[in-house]
């Protein structure tokens, strides 16, 4: 009986670890809209912010992003989008 015991509780264990890693994966969304017109991003195409890349969908799309980047952060970390970290410069 302690065996059988000793076993669910380290099934439990590990299967609360799992359910916990599979949470953070989850929770990090990627930018996959544009936050401008709304349409698919285009990786080439982008702003850096303050340490954050934000994507755009076309070439339209990035003097509207860079006259009010801290807007676009915002409304994409609303939604739950986690930003790529902007490459150093030189790179």
């Amino acid at each position: 009986m302690r065996k059988m015991t000793g076993l669910l509780g380290v099934a439990a264990i590990v299967i609360g670890s799992v359910v916990a890693m599979g949470q953070e994966a989850a929770a990090i969304k990627k930018q996959t809209v544009c936050p401008v017109m709304g349409g698919k991003i285009n990786t080439s195409l982008f702003v850096d912010y303050e340490g954050k890349r934000i994507y755009a969908c076309c070439s339209g799309c990035l003097p509207e992003l860079k006259k009010n980047p801290a807007k676009y952060v915002e409304k994409l970390e609303k939604s739950g989008v986690t930003l790529d970290k902007a490459e150093p410069k030189g790179k």
